[in-house]
């Protein structure tokens, strides 16, 4: 029997759409927990800090006030949901930056890897240049990849001390074109509070339903040393060694010392603000720990190819990969209810010396006015904090 050529054209086409149709059935299913992460809510901050000669007091309360106004994001909950932490991180108003782009630059793009915006602020130097806010806050807000969705919370931090009005980019555009994508603007004069009136920087929140604040960049915030410190930083050093990177050897390498530097850098004025949050699930390592990864069903542990896991694990059986996996996942638990309760226990502390002491200063902290903001925006995102 033979068949015409327009007979046989149906046939092979009817083929191919079955076999389609099997390849789509056949498919896995999409990973739940990818699945699961990518519907969490988020709360994303980009930090525009002015890196002119002037500045060197506020890149300082910016490095040991990090830790602090994070654990403030981490105690956010919407609908029951711990929410996606992502923080970017932008320098501008340096003449050794590029003259042709605004004498400004994308440090880090939004990024769930804390330690890497740690690490990068430790690394910021000032010298003196022409700052041009509208112009940092355009690149941020199409520069950034932002969330889509209405219901999460995207706020940008300015902080600096010359008139906002500076630069090729008229800051009322800046501002408003932010406003459009759904991102406050939220802005922090260094000086006084008129000044930063008279020259711009409330305006610009006001344009971009933010908030304006003005802070004493020099104020050096007394820290109150706690019996619950020492404990916290050894700690912050155990849960260390529960982290199993993954990748090439040399990206392992780094991301491991990095930790590892980043508590150090920390310790002295920041170390147990920091291990509180190494205690908690927003402190991620998605991007290297196989642990988290796994978790946020970013890789499979069948996928992952023997010279990209670590030494100690290269020779073990499938099944006993994944004994050594459970069994530091379990070590790293016990480790964050340690800190957990310690950490309580530390914030009592502290919040009790604070009463006793009598403000001297009127303005406010860098970590003062980001931590008012952030709850004040988040709350009109239905996002609830605890007390503790």
């Amino acid at each position: 029997m033979f068949l015409s050529q327009s007979a046989l054209r149906i046939v092979v086409a009817t083929a191919l759409a079955f076999a389609a149709s099997a390849v789509c059935l056949a498919a896995p299913p999409e990973n739940t927990a990818q699945k699961a992460a990518e519907k969490s809510p988020r709360i994303q901050m980009a930090i525009l800090l002015d890196t002119s000669g002037s500045m060197n007091g506020l890149i300082n309360q910016a490095r040991t006030q990090l830790w602090k106004i994070v654990n403030e994001l981490a105690t956010a909950k919407r609908d029951g949901k711990t929410p996606r932490l992502e923080v970017g991180l932008y320098e501008y108003g340096k003449s050794s930056l590029s003259k042709s782009e605004g004498y400004l630059r994308q440090i880090v793009p939004l990024t769930d890897d804390l330690d890497k915006i740690s690490e990068e602020l430790f690394a910021l130097k000032t010298n003196g240049g022409s700052e041009y806010c509208g112009m940092v806050i355009e690149a941020a807000a199409n520069g950034l990849k932002w969330s889509a969705s209405n219901g999460d919370l995207k706020m940008i931090f300015i902080a600096g001390n010359e008139p906002f009005t500076q630069g090729p980019v008229d800051y009322k555009a800046a501002c408003a074109a932010a406003i459009k994508k759904g991102i406050t603007v939220n802005t922090i004069h260094c000086g006084p509070k008129d000044v930063g009136v008279r020259t711009g920087w409330q305006h610009g929140a006001q344009l971009a339903d933010g908030s304006f604040a003005n802070i004493d960049q020099n104020r050096r915030v007394a820290a109150v040393t706690t019996p619950f410190d020492a404990k916290l930083n050894q700690l912050s050093s155990r849960i260390n060694s529960t982290y199993v990177a993954f990748g090439n050897k040399a990206d392992r390498t780094v991301r491991l010392q990095r930790q590892v530097r980043q508590d150090k850098l920390a310790a002295s004025a920041a170390g147990a603000a920091r291990a509180e949050f190494k205690g908690k699930a927003a402190y991620s390592a998605s991007a290297w720990d196989l642990i988290d990864a796994i978790k946020a069903g970013k890789v499979k542990l069948d996928d992952v190819k023997t010279d990209q896991l670590p030494r100690e694990m290269q020779k073990m059986t499938l099944a006993e990969r994944k004994a050594y996996l459970k069994k530091q996942a379990d070590e790293r638990q016990k480790i964050r209810e340690e800190i957990k309760t310690l950490s309580a226990k530390r914030r009592k502390y502290i919040a009790d010396a604070r009463k006793k002491e009598a403000e001297t200063s009127k303005a406010a902290s860098l970590d003062e006015a980001v931590i008012k903001t952030i709850r004040t925006q988040a709350t009109k995102k239905k996002f609830k904090f605890s007390k503790n």
